[in-house]
C-alpha cells in the first residue's frame, strides 16, 4: 500500500511539474539556509579560535590596575611591576614554561632613506616560548646581549618589507630615536590578530636595553606567562594572584590592584558568544522552512479540489480512507523530502564557496545536516496533513457530482 501511494504521489508530482517545482522552492530555500549559516558559524568560530591562539600558548597575561572592559585611561597611580617580580614568579609558581616581561613604545624605524612606524618591545627570550613563535632567519638574544643590554634586534615581517623590500636585513643596522641597533634575527610570519592588529609590524630590542635607552626607567608594565601543558592554567592563575598580593602587600577584603587575563577564557567567550549568533541566524533561516511547508499546504488544497472527481471515484470503488489520506500525505512528504534533499547540496555548496571568499575553515557538520533534512520531511508530515485529511474525508456521492 504504501510502494502503491509513493507511486502515485510521483505521477502527481511529474504531472505538475512546475508547480511541483516552485513548491519545492520554499523547503530548498529554507534547508540551504539554515545549513549554509550554520556551517559559516561553524567556520567562523573556528577562524576566531585559531586566531587568539596565535596569541600564545596556554598564556597568562598580568596586568596592573583593575580590569575594565570600557574605555581605558592611563592611571599614572598604577603600581606597575619590577624584573624581580618576573623572578619571583620564576622562583614560586610551580608549572610554568616561560615568563616573559614586556613593555613596549610606538617607534619610527629608519633605514636609508625609507622609515617606517612600528612597536619597538623589549623582551628577552622568553618571549618565543610564550608567543610560540620561531625565526624565519638568524638567531634569538644572546645571553650577553640581554644582561648588557647591547643594541641588538629582530624584527618582524612587516618592518623587513617596509623597509627592505627584496634586500637582506641580516646584519643590517636601523635607527630607533637616536640610535641605531643591528638586525640579528628575522621574525616568521605570524599574520594579523583576532583584534585586526598586525603582529608582524614589531622589532624586538633586549628588556634591558629597551629600559635605558627608550623607556628610562626600570618599570615593566605587562607580564606574559605560558603554563606546562599538563598544568591547569586556572591553577596557575590562583598561584599567581596569591604570589602578587602577597608581593604588592595587599590585605584580606582589599581588592586586586592587578588582574590576571587566561587567553582560554577569551576563547570560550568568543566561541559561545559566534555560537550563539549562529543559533540565532539559523532560527531565522528556519523560518523560510515553515514559509514552505505553508506552500506546500497551499499547493496539496488546490490539488484535492482539482482531483475531487478523482477522489470520489477512488472512495467509490472501495479504496479506504486511511489509503487516500496516506496517498496525499506521501505525496506532501515526496515534495517536502525532495527540497531537504536538494536544500542539502546547495547549502554545503554556498557555505564552502562563502569560507573560500572569507578565507574561514569549512567545517562540515553532520548533524546539522541530519536535523536539516529531519525537519523538511516533518514540515510535509505537519503541512501536508490537514489537506490529506480533507481529501480522504469527502463524501463520495458529493465528490462524483463535483465538476
Amino acid at each position: 500500500m504504501l510502494w502503491n501511494a509513493f507511486i502515485l504521489a510521483l505521477r502527481a508530482i511529474f504531472r505538475n511539474m512546475m508547480r511541483s517545482i516552485l513548491t519545492v522552492l520554499g523547503v530548498v530555500i529554507g534547508v540551504a539556509s539554515v545549513i549554509a549559516m550554520v556551517f559559516l558559524g561553524d567556520g567562523t568560530t573556528a577562524y576566531v579560535t585559531q586566531n587568539i591562539s596565535k596569541l600564545g600558548s596556554n598564556m597568562l597575561i598580568i596586568l596592573p590596575g583593575q580590569d575594565s572592559h570600557g574605555p581605558k585611561t592611563q592611571d599614572t597611580s598604577v603600581k606597575l611591576f619590577k624584573t624581580a617580580d618576573v623572578e619571583a614568579i620564576k622562583r614560586e609558581i610551580y608549572g610554568i614554561k616561560a615568563v616573559a616581561p614586556a613593555t613596549s613604545k610606538g617607534l619610527n624605524a629608519v633605514y636609508s632613506n625609507k622609515n617606517y612606524s612600528t612597536s619597538v618591545e623589549g623582551r628577552d627570550n622568553d618571549y618565543f616560548i610564550v608567543k610560540d613563535w620561531g625565526l624565519e632567519e638568524g638567531r634569538i638574544f644572546l645571553p650577553n646581549e640581554l644582561k648588557s643590554g647591547k643594541a641588538v634586534c629582530i624584527i618582524g615581517q612587516t618592518v623587513k618589507k617596509e623597509l627592505f623590500g627584496e634586500l637582506n636585513a641580516m646584519g643590517a643596522n636601523i635607527r630607533l630615536e637616536k640610535f641605531s641597533c643591528q638586525i640579528v634575527g628575522v621574525l616568521q610570519t605570524k599574520g594579523a590578530s583576532t583584534f585586526g592588529s598586525d603582529q608582524d609590524n614589531i622589532i624586538l630590542v633586549p628588556l634591558k636595553m629597551f629600559q635605558r635607552r627608550l623607556s628610562g626607567n626600570l618599570d615593566i608594565p605587562m607580564i606574559q606567562v605560558s603554563a606546562n601543558d599538563n598544568v591547569s592554567t586556572e591553577e596557575v592563575k590562583n598561584n599567581l594572584t596569591e604570589l602578587f598580593r602577597e608581593r604588592r602587600h595587599i590585605r584580606d577584603g582589599q581588592e586586586d590592584d592587578f588582574y590576571i587575563r587566561d587567553l582560554k577564557d577569551i576563547i570560550e567567550t568568543v566561541g559561545s558568544t559566534t555560537k550563539m549568533l549562529t543559533l540565532l541566524l539559523g532560527a531565522v533561516a528556519a523560518i523560510s522552512l515553515i514559509v514552505g511547508g505553508i506552500g506546500i499546504m497551499n499547493i496539496m488544497l488546490v490539488s484535492v479540489t482539482e482531483r475531487t472527481r478523482e477522489i470520489g471515484i477512488r472512495l467509490a470503488i472501495g479504496a479506504f480512507e486511511r489509503e487516500v489520506l496516506l496517498q496525499f500525505l506521501v505525496e506532501a512528504i515526496v515534495l517536502s523530502s525532495l527540497g531537504g534533499i536538494i536544500g542539502i547540496f546547495l547549502g554545503i555548496a554556498i557555505a564552502y564557496i562563502a569560507a573560500l571568499s572569507f578565507s574561514i575553515p569549512f567545517i562540515f557538520n553532520s548533524e546539522i545536516v541530519f536535523i536539516a533534512f529531519f525537519f523538511s520531511t516533518v514540515v510535509g508530515i505537519v503541512f501536508g496533513y490537514f489537506p490529506a485529511r480533507k481529501a480522504a474525508r469527502l463524501d463520495p456521492i458529493d465528490a462524483l457530482r463535483h465538476e
